[in-house]
């Protein structure tokens, strides 16, 4: 089962590791920083398009963001 609480976690800890804002990042999904401070709380989620945006420029799997596996790699 999806848990917001993971997805977020994971988001943070790679915009972080990246160096990156949330405002930054919102620019880039075309979302505010409020959006991704909400989704890293697993207030919100995103659709499947801004997933992919995500999977691809952090270079990790959808499936690692999502927390179906703990491999970051993308295959």
């Amino acid at each position: 089962m999806f848990d917001a609480k993971i997805f977020g976690t994971r988001l943070r800890a790679l915009r972080r590791a990246k160096d990156i804002s949330q405002g930054k990042l919102g620019q880039l999904l075309g979302v505010t920083a409020t959006q991704i401070g909400d989704m890293e709380h697993g207030k919100t989620t995103t659709s499947m398009s801004r997933l992919y945006q995500l999977a691809q420029y952090f270079e990790v799997s959808s499936d690692y963001l999502l927390g179906l596996t703990d491999d970051p790699a993308p295959r």
